[in-house]
Formats: C-alpha cells, structure tokens, sequence
C-alpha cells in the first residue's frame, strides 16, 4: 500500500483580515439608520395636550388621518423599521406619529390601550385612527411584514374606493343602508378610462357611497326590469337613494324603540336614477346621474334588489318580468290615451270593461224603449219595496206562547203515532209466536 501523505495543519485567519469586513458591516448598519432617521422625523404626540390627542385619536380639529405607533418615552429601543419604511413612501395619505400608549386618561381612568383595546404584547403595535375610523384600530401583524405592505393597508383602509359587492348582504349593508349609493354593474373588466372615471367620482362626491358588482357572473333581481338589458361587454350604472326605514331592525325590541324615539322607520325603502336608455358609461353620465338623484329625480322601487348567482334559468326569468312590464306599460299608456279619445274599446282594463258596460245598457235602453227613472220614483219603488218586506216579515212572525202550545201539540201527536206504531208490532210478534 501507498504511504497516506500527511494533511497540513490548518491555521486559523489573522485577526485583522476578519476586522475591515466586520467594520464594514458595522458602518453599513449605521449608517441605514442613521439616513432612515435623518429621513424621517416622526413627530411624538403631546399626551398632555387634550385637543392634540382627540385630534389623533377621534379626528377633531382638521379632520386628518393618522398612523401611530406606541412607543413609550422611556423606552430605548429604536423605531420600528416597518413602521419608519411606511412613512417614507409619499403615497399614504396619512400623518404618522408616535405615542404612549400606556398613558392614563383622565376622563376614563384608563390607558389609551385600555380604553381602544390595543394588544401591546403585539410588537409594533401600530394603530389607525383620525377621521376616516370611528375609532382606533390596531393593525394585524400580518400587515406589519414590510413597509410596503403597511402602507398598501392604510391606502386601502383611508383612502375612498369602491365597495366590492359579492352578496345581498353586502348590498344592504354597503349601499343600501346609505342616504346616496351609486353602483356600478360591471358588464366585463373594466377599462382603465373607467377605472379613473370612478376615482374621480370618489373625489367629486366625497358623500356618495360608490360600489360595484361583477354581473357577468351575479343578477341582481328586482333591478333588472328597471335598467337596459344585460349585454356581456357592456356596463349599466345606478344610484339609490334611502327614503326611509332600515334593514338593521330585528327585535320586537327595537321597533318599540324606535317608537318610543318618535322614529317608526320600518322596513328599508329606497329610490333610484338611472342612466339614460342605450347611452355608454362615462364619467359625465355617471356624474349627471348622480346629480339628478341628489336633485330629487328618482323613482321608487317596490321591492329591495337581492343579489343572485346569474344562471339560464334566472336570465329567462328576468327577461320575462321585462316583457311583462313593457306590456303594463304600453297598455296603460293605451288605456290611458283611449280615455282621452272617448273610445269604448274594450281592452280589458278598468277603464275598458266600465265603458263596455255603459255601451251594453245604453243599447239595452234604447231597444226597449226604458226612459230613466226620476229621483222621486226611484224612491217611490225603495218605499213599497220597504213595505212589501215589512208584509212578508209579520206573516212569518209568531208569538212565542202560540209556538210553545204548537211545538207541545206535536210533541203529543208524534208520541201517540209512536205508541201506536209499539202496538201493531207487538201484536205481530204475538202472531208469528202463534
């Protein structure tokens, strides 16, 4: 066998060929936080000054939003890089600021945690609040990864957008329930002039509630037959308005409520403007019909619209509520300028059957040679009528001492029948024994 040749003993790196790239390193941290700090300077809320907290943390004052992070005065760490990360990037309409959480409040006796129920076990905890929140809300720790991911969050949580509506509870709740709802039907994936057509809308009416359905796959029955027909490709728009009630009432306990306030609401009843018939969906007949429905120009609808999956089956019933409504229309719109001609056509309305009855006693009259009776007479023929009855009633009317000795003669007379019938058959009894 060959001789096994000797490893070398390997020696361990000089000290200072591992100390340049650990300085090095060391700079770099430093120097990231030391530009992220001088990038940002996050103000710390005044936890003394009660019109500068109620306005962090109810909106008071300028009515902005805010994104804080608890961070307490005596702790030494430093500020959370997710939370420094999200107020660098310019796109978050929101101020950010930093507070102490676990500062008692004098109205309640309790820290501001306690009193918004704020996990501080949950590191950073960072809260939204200011005008958009009614009150201060913690965001997950899912969102708070990056600061990308943050920011994204508070954009979709303070900016306004349109409410997604996948059901009817969604319907109600984000539309309905409204004082002004516009809602955008979707006929295909939106283009992106729409797309900036419904942020604008956002931005001019800042107190109309806007939402959007997808109807190539969801119907929304009982607001059909209202709008244009559903064509795959193309878009339908509408805007409710809340005349009165709520869908929110469940108890008896409530009505009575209600009641007792002086509001008796009842059930939810809304309105609607549409778009003109045919027209295409842009931001200028969108915003036209939002300002008719703010001007008062809708029209009530019998019944809530309830969101359904889209199916053959529902389409073909739609379609024929359609058809339906159409012909109400066109016949009372018949009917109506019938009337106005003085025609007696008999279309099967109201108006037709009563003149066709008019037209029928009329000839009946005429062919009879029957002149209409005078007030004097009709009451002449009431008052023997009158009489005739009072005639008939006394021969029927009986006193009640002569109908009890009748009803006893009878009652006589049906027992001897009895008691005679008894005797002939037991004498023929006697004479088969015989």
């Amino acid at each position: 066998m060959a001789p096994i040749p000797k490893r070398k003993t390997e020696r361990a790196p000089a000290i200072d060929k591992l100390l340049k790239p650990a300085i090095g390193v060391a700079i770099a941290l430093v120097a990231y936080y030391s530009f992220t700090g001088l990038d940002l300077d996050i103000e710390r809320v005044d936890v003394t000054d009660e019109l500068a907290l109620r306005e962090v943390l109810f909106g008071d004052g300028a009515g902005k939003n805010y994104a804080v992070l608890c961070h307490g005065e005596e702790n030494l760490a430093p500020v959370s890089s997710v939370f420094q990360e999200a107020a660098n990037e310019a796109s978050v309409s929101a101020e950010f600021r930093i507070m102490d959480c676990n500062h008692v409040l004098e109205s309640s006796g309790k820290s501001i945690a306690d009193r918004f129920k704020l996990d501080l076990k949950k590191r950073p905890t960072i809260f939204v609040s200011g005008k958009v929140p009614e009150q201060p809300k913690q965001i997950p720790q899912k969102h708070l990864k990056t600061g990308h991911m943050l920011a994204k969050l508070l954009k979709q949580m303070l900016e306004p957008h349109a409410a997604k509506i996948e059901t009817t509870k969604d319907l109600k709740a984000k539309c309905l329930e409204k004082e002004y709802c516009g809602l955008l039907l979707k006929g295909a994936k939106p283009e992106p002039f729409l797309k900036d057509a419904v942020a604008n809308l956002l931005v001019k009416y800042p107190h109309v509630q806007f939402a959007s359905i997808d109807a190539t796959v969801l119907l929304t029955a009982n607001l059909e037959e209202h709008l244009d027909e559903f064509v795959p490709g193309q878009h339908r728009f509408v805007v409710f308005h809340k005349m009165s009630g709520s869908s929110k009432i469940d108890s008896d306990a409530d009505a009575e409520t209600t009641k007792s306030n002086g509001n008796s609401s009842g059930r939810l009843i809304t309105s609607i403007a549409v778009t003109p018939p045919g027209s295409s969906i842009s931001f200028s007949t969108m915003s036209q019909t939002v300002q008719k429905a703010l001007q008062g120009s809708t029209k009530k609808i019998p019944s809530l619209p309830t969101v359904k999956t889209r199916t053959k089956k529902f389409d073909q019933a739609e379609r024929e509520k359609r058809k339906r409504k159409n012909q109400r229309t066109s016949g009372s719109s018949s009917s109506s300028s019938s009337s106005s001609g003085s025609s007696t056509t008999n279309d099967g309305s109201a108006e037709g059957r009563k003149a066709e009855r008019e037209r029928r006693r009329d000839e009946h009259n005429k062919n009879n040679n029957v002149t209409p009776k005078t007030p004097e007479e009709l009451a002449e023929l009431e008052r023997q009528r009158r009489l005739r009855m009072e005639e008939e009633a006394a021969k029927w009317n009986i006193g009640a001492e002569d109908a009890g000795d009748e009803e006893y003669n009878n009652m006589e007379e049906t027992a001897d029948h009895d008691q005679g019938y008894d005797d002939e058959e037991s004498e023929l009894m006697d004479m088969d024994d015989h």
